[in-house]
């Protein structure tokens, strides 16, 4: 799949208009002498992406590019296969589609009352619905969410909206939207916080201090961050270990990402 992603022709097909940057549907094809190989795609060139006042313009495609790379570096598989490639528009990021469940993120994230159990959920933040009653958001107390959360903190995510989680047809959970990640100064915005203070696994630590130690892996974040962007990861993933649990809300100027969905 990598090599048909990376080097196949590109054919635009469509394009996701509610994205705030160019997202372009695609087919990349890869003919060879006794076959072809076609993988469906989301390509996002460089020459779309909106300014932001607090990330270096034409960062955005190498980012979710690295935020592939630590995922499966880790062994965590969350973010679909991405490149970096040439295309119609330009050099760009190209992203394996995902064809998601017949589901909404109801299955993982919710709005619960506020009295009584919450027993398989995890309440984030006091929420007020159209009657003006006071309600509980919440996602569920899952492995895998919580598999999320701790490689958002790794790549300080800025935008984990509920949307940025896509139940998979083949019954996966997957991670994806990481442009605003990876900046060296603490940004971290989730919806998953209901982890908060919960203590390391020795599963999670062997896996963060795979990361830290990884060459390879440094090697090729060297070629799309910055060296500071770089340092900062790995700074970020000494203060998990040493800490020992996950980070919460506390003395965040913006802990939640808007809109939340």
């Amino acid at each position: 799949m990598t090599e048909t992603l990376r080097d196949g022709e590109l054919k635009v097909e469509g394009r996701l208009t509610e994205a705030s940057n160019a997202t372009l549907y695609c087919t990349s094809v890869l003919k060879t002498d006794d076959r072809e190989d076609s993988v469906t795609c989301v390509y996002k060139p460089i020459a779309g992406e909106r300014p932001l006042w607090d990330f270096p313009d034409g960062t955005l495609a190498a980012r979710e590019v690295a935020a592939y790379e630590v995922s499966a570096a880790a062994g965590w598989d969350l973010v679909p296969t991405t490149v970096m490639r040439d295309g119609p528009f330009g050099p760009g990021m190209c992203q394996q589609w995902i064809e998601t469940a017949e589901t909404d993120t109801a299955h993982f994230l919710t709005v619960l009352p506020q009295d009584g159990e919450h027993e398989g959920w995890c309440p984030i933040v006091t929420v007020e619905l159209a009657d003006d009653q006071l309600a509980l958001l919440a996602h569920r107390d899952d492995v895998v969410l919580r598999r999320v959360a701790l490689f958002d903190i790794v790549i300080n995510n800025a935008d984990r909206k509920g949307g940025h989680v896509l139940p998979g047809a083949d019954g996966r959970l997957y991670a994806i939207d990481h442009g605003v990640s990876f900046h060296t100064e603490d940004k971290l915005r989730t919806l998953l916080w209901g982890f908060a203070g919960r203590q390391l696994t020795d599963e999670e630590r062997d896996v963060l201090a795979r990361i830290r130690g990884d060459e390879t892996l440094n090697e090729r974040l060297m070629e799309l961050l910055s060296e500071d962007e770089v340092a900062a990861l790995r700074s970020r993933v000494e203060a998990l270990l040493s800490a020992g649990v996950f980070p919460g809300p506390e003395d965040r100027r913006r802990p939640i990402p808007w809109p939340l969905i």
